[in-house]
């Protein structure tokens, strides 16, 4: 059950707290205002939740083409790297909406896990997926006659740019811009934006601070438990020292609250995630599954903590793959497919499906073409997105062409892509329930693009 009276508490407090800001308190009391209307139609429960591939998922052996045609375009480009044709059979997807063209794809076979997913409706493909600044065509890419993505094929600006619709530097992200319009709804502000993985620039907010925790939980302060040296006394005088400022020090005051609200969440999410009876869904043991097995709990506790809207991160790196392609790209798919099919099963065990949209991100796609070992940073990419209110069992987007110097090849089998992150991010953010007069202080740039949603959600 949700706290309407806690959330009014969070926004004078807030309000109260902005109008020490100075000439910057009328923005900052707008963005909180905006958050507070946002809230009010936060009625029911929902989250959204990033898996993030860090390196630059090889995209190509992720989702492969599987119709004859262009399974052999796929495979001149790739050379032994290709998977081949015959290994697809058991992960050949049927779309409930069939391609142009007879254009078909099958998943990795390390991704079996995921097909019955799609099957039964949950999991929709995103096809040709990168960021753009704007639509962007072949030929204004060749003449630079149109802006574009800062420092591409970069890996921090391009995780950067794919988290927050800016480079390296970026101080906030549209995950943490969602929690923005939302925290305010929430009993509890600090649990809105949550990351399993360290700091994430996708989840900090103009307001909103991202709340990390580890696979075990939240992470405690150490020394400040029954006993410091054997002595409570000792504990109890370090947890004044750091929780009390008398002084008139701003930084001391702030390092002093800082301190208390980690001491009060850990407190608070312990209690709520102890009230909770174990899931029976069985999460594999490898660190992505842990990691999405404490999003589930945490969504399990979602009513003591007063959550009605929250955005996750997780994260899974080693995917810089130059060299070893054909190894290392096969094992970390046999951890991610199992483990977004467990969390899929959590959800509907918690009775959440439809209120859950899960959706994996990397740094980019790469390049078809093979360096001989490995392949090389690209641009566009395959991901998915699933939950129960997805449209599932389809492909969303529209299906790239490979082929050297093809029409939709910038160079080595670098896919300039088709849908832009800002429109996914729209679509997402607006299926959290941001209005469309808030859609652009999420996603700034979505007005460069006549289509700001892509048919994911019905």
């Amino acid at each position: 059950m949700t706290r309407p009276d806690a959330s009014r508490r969070e926004f004078l407090k807030r309000s109260s707290a902005l109008s020490l800001a100075g000439s910057a308190a009328p923005w900052a009391l707008n963005l909180a205002a905006i958050g507070e209307a946002a809230a009010q139609s936060a009625g029911d429960y929902k989250a959204l939740v990033c898996v993030f591939f860090y390196g630059g998922n090889d995209h190509g052996n992720t989702l492969v083409p599987f119709d004859a045609p262009t399974h052999a375009s796929y495979a001149a480009l790739r050379g032994g790297l290709a998977t081949p044709l015959a290994a697809l059979g058991p992960t050949a997807l049927a779309p409930a909406l069939a391609l142009a063209n007879g254009r078909q794809y099958a998943l990795a076979p390390e991704l079996a896990a995921l097909k019955p997913v799609f099957d039964a409706g949950r999991l929709g493909v995103l096809l040709n997926v990168g960021p753009l600044v704007v639509p962007t065509s072949k030929a204004q890419y060749a003449a630079r006659s149109v802006p574009l993505p800062p420092k591409l094929f970069s890996h921090n600006d391009q995780q950067s740019v794919w988290q927050a619709s800016n480079p390296e530097g970026a101080l906030s992200g549209w995950g943490g811009r969602i929690g923005d319009l939302f925290a305010a709804g929430n009993g509890q502000s600090t649990f809105t934006a949550v990351s399993v993985a360290g700091n994430a620039i996708y989840l900090s907010g103009r307001s909103a601070v991202q709340y990390q925790v580890t696979s075990n939980g939240s992470v405690p302060i150490n020394g400040i438990g029954n006993t410091l040296y054997g002595s409570s006394a000792a504990a109890q005088a370090l947890r004044s020292l750091i929780t009390s400022a008398p002084g008139a020090n701003l930084f001391e005051r702030e390092h002093a609250r800082v301190v208390q609200r980690s001491i009060d969440a850990h407190g608070a999410l312990g209690t709520a995630l102890a009230g909770q009876a174990p899931l029976a869904t069985v999460f594999p043991a490898t660190p992505l599954a842990g990691q999405l097995a404490m999003v589930a709990r945490m969504i399990a506790a979602r009513n003591p903590l007063g959550a009605r809207r929250q955005v996750f991160f997780v994260s899974i790196g080693g995917f810089d793959n130059h060299d070893n392609l054909a190894t290392d790209h096969p094992a970390l798919l046999a951890q991610v497919g199992p483990a977004l099919a467990a969390f899929d099963a959590a959800t509907i065990e918690l009775g959440v499906s439809s209120q859950v949209t899960t959706f994996t991100a990397s740094d980019f796609g790469r390049t078809l073409s093979s360096n001989g070992d490995g392949s090389d940073h690209g641009w566009g990419s395959f991901h998915f997105a699933f939950g129960g209110a997805v449209r599932g069992q389809r492909f969303h987007g529209q299906a790239p062409v490979p082929g050297n110097d093809g029409p939709d090849d910038v160079g080595q089998g670098r896919m300039l892509p088709t849908m832009a992150v800002d429109q996914l991010a729209a679509t997402l953010a607006t299926w959290m329930g941001v209005g469309a007069s808030d859609l652009a202080s999420v996603v700034p740039g979505i007005g460069n693009f006549s289509a700001r949603d892509i048919g994911l959600f019905a």
